[in-house]
């Protein structure tokens, strides 16, 4: 597990007004509902984020990082990736996840986050944390439409390495204490990326442990910012390189 409902997300560099934010239903095109919860910029970016939860799925974490995303002018919608197995309930502490995690498949995934992103106006990214820090790259590397995938901490083991590429690029920010994956398997995985032809960048915050981005955790506060920092200047340097005019 990641974050735990009393976890919330670090604020961005720059804070405007959210226009709106509501829970909301989505369905994808194998016929799943599930909820997602979504937030507008009251001046919008020009950029879309789709944001991947942990393995507890759509959280009070998540939603409001939905709001903060959307106060940095994103318009941004996160999604739960249990709503085949689980329905559309809330997701607890008395939360089975690991049952559903189980069931969960790359194609499962896949379907919902394209549902998501086509409720969002292009270039759309995703961001995502351990199990979806890793499928958020999945996403990417794939292509999916997308135009850059975003990690925190993915725990490799959840996705392969890429065979074919280049899809999209990725940003991948680790924590230098964290142990969901290895230096190893880092290297095993920005290998299979560079045989592939997948543009990607590397941030590791030194010290910092699995689930760094999190307010409470003031020793890492400017870690949380220099992370915000990166996601900026990622999205806008590759909605750029995707025909997005800069706002």
């Amino acid at each position: 597990m990641c974050h735990s409902t009393d976890s919330r997300p670090p604020a961005p560099p720059i804070q405007g007004e959210v226009a709106s934010h509501e829970q909301i239903e989505l369905t994808a095109a194998d016929g799943n509902r599930f909820l997602a919860y979504r937030a507008e910029p009251a001046e919008p970016n020009g950029r879309s984020v789709v944001i991947m939860p942990d393995v507890r799925g759509l959280h009070p974490f998540y939603k409001d990082l939905v709001v903060r995303f959307a106060e940095a002018g994103f318009r941004t919608i996160a999604i739960d990736y249990f709503g085949r197995t689980a329905g559309l309930g809330e997701r607890g502490d008395d939360f089975d996840y690991m049952t559903h995690v189980k069931q969960l498949t790359s194609d499962h995934v896949r379907a919902d986050v394209r549902a998501a992103t086509e409720q969002l106006e292009s270039p759309v990214f995703t961001v995502g944390f351990c199990m979806g820090g890793a499928h958020s790259w999945r996403q990417a590397y794939e292509g999916n439409g997308l135009a850059g995938g975003i990690g925190f901490y993915g725990a490799l083991r959840a996705i392969e390495e890429p065979t074919t590429g280049p899809g999209a690029p990725i940003l991948l920010l680790r924590g230098g204490a964290d142990t969901a994956s290895t230096p190893e398997d880092f290297d095993r995985f920005t290998a299979a990326l560079d045989r592939v032809g997948t543009e990607h960048e590397t941030h590791i915050y030194e010290g910092a442990p699995h689930s760094f981005f999190d307010r409470s955790y003031g020793e890492w506060a400017e870690a949380c910012q220099d992370a915000w920092r990166q996601i900026l200047s990622f999205t806008e340097r590759h909605a750029q390189s995707n025909g997005a005019q800069p706002k």
